[in-house]
């Protein structure tokens, strides 16, 4: 069993233990084929295990951005006529939704939701969650978010970092790095891969239910090579002709970067690969599908992924066959403590749902993530040093340095 399938379906699960009440925690878990990997166990919990309850009503908060500006918020939905859907052929061309986060002035726009009531419905839905579960649309859509529709922007042009989430996870659970990549002076779109997860909300305001999500026959290269295809469409569609976006003027369509967790992560290889425009890239606790081979990236690359899944010696041997091809700037970083989902929203929501969490805390889990991936990007896409990158910092003992 490939470890992005197994992983990628308990990231639904997880959002799943905010309401059953059946969760055991985080154990270890073993692969048929011996990859160790940190999951949740809430779907193996017996019903007469001793749980932490979900609060009564569930109200999440994420963090708010650390840098300078605000983040705004729009949503858009674009239409790709040059090919039909990968998955639903029957449904026309490709549409996607995109939240486009950007550097904003403080004190502008209105507070924008974590995701549509359709969205949360979708999520809730997938799980078949009572409404006694103490989650509903309306809470699940309602988390604080520090990010305001409408805002207006701050002047100047930003580079671009486009963000793709792990397959079943919608495209907000990236939101926690969205909103702070937004506050340093980045314009960030967030793509939702319809059909790829547990729904995305479309211009006619239907959310579409995953049509792969319980297919045990999917081709994981097929899943990378198609998110590529999505994400240079979207790169096309903000930086020229008639652009989709009202702001686009915002992006500076010469810095360009992409980063991803999980199956995202394989996806931003494989974008780098396809498309020369994308200058730098992330891969967040995904397998690559497949691995680089010589020549393919030599852009800079970071490589950051839980300790125990991903250290030089593991068992991922993707990571090992990637180091060894990419040929520019590269970093090779694992985070102690962590879990699969240390590296999104998903932990933390957890958390503030009153279940247990990994050893590494869900907000140092998003501290770390957004420090290292922006200080990766200031140094790939603005030519600012950090010295983060340079070694082993006192101040984050979780981060060691692979390579």
């Amino acid at each position: 069993m490939k470890r992005n399938r197994r992983i990628s379906a308990v990231a639904v699960l997880a959002l799943a233990a905010l309401a059953t009440g059946t969760g055991a925690g985080f154990a270890a878990t073993t692969t048929p084929s011996g990859t160790p990997m940190a999951t949740h166990a809430f779907d193996t919990a017996p019903a007469t295990a001793t749980a932490t309850a979900p609060t009564p009503s569930f109200h999440g908060t994420l963090p708010a951005p650390t840098g300078p500006y605000a983040a705004g918020e729009d949503v858009i939905h674009l239409t790709d006529a040059s090919r039909p859907d990968p998955w639903v052929p029957s449904s026309g061309p490709r549409q996607l939704t995109v939240t486009m986060v950007y550097p904003a002035v403080p004190g502008a726009g209105t507070p924008a939701p974590y995701m549509t009531l359709g969205e949360a419905a979708g999520i809730l839905q997938r799980r078949k969650l009572p409404a006694s579960s103490g989650v509903t649309p309306q809470n699940l859509s309602g988390v604080t978010t520090h990010a305001f529709d409408g805002a207006r922007p701050q002047r100047g042009k930003y580079p671009l970092v486009v963000l793709s989430p792990a397959h079943e996870d919608p495209r907000m659970t990236l939101t926690a790095l969205a909103t702070d990549l937004a506050s340093h002076g980045y314009v960030v779109a967030l793509v939702g891969h319809t059909n790829e997860d547990s729904g995305e909300t479309l211009a006619n305001g239907r959310t579409s239910p995953c049509a792969v999500c319980d297919d045990p026959t999917l081709d994981f290269d097929s899943l990378a090579s198609g998110r590529a295809l999505d994400v240079s469409f979207v790169i096309d569609r903000l930086t020229h002709g008639n652009t989709a976006w009202r702001l686009a003027h915002l992006i500076d369509r010469h810095e360009i970067g992409m980063a991803g967790h999980s199956i995202g992560g394989a996806a931003a290889a494989a974008t780098m690969i396809a498309d020369p425009r994308v200058r730098a890239g992330v891969n967040m606790d995904g397998s690559f599908h497949p691995a680089p081979v010589p020549g393919q990236i030599d852009r800079p690359f970071l490589m950051l992924g839980a300790a125990a899944v991903h250290p030089a010696d593991g068992h991922d041997t993707t990571w090992e066959q990637a180091w060894s091809a990419l040929g520019g700037y590269k970093k090779w970083l694992t985070v102690a403590g962590a879990d699969h989902f240390s590296f999104s929203d998903l932990d933390l929501l957890l958390e503030e749902a009153g279940f247990p969490t990994p050893s590494l805390s869900p907000e140092r889990g998003l501290v770390i993530t957004r420090e290292y991936v922006t200080a990766f990007f200031d140094r790939t896409l603005k030519g600012i040093h950090s010295p983060l990158l340079d070694g082993p910092s006192p101040d984050n003992p979780e981060v060691l340095f692979q390579y």
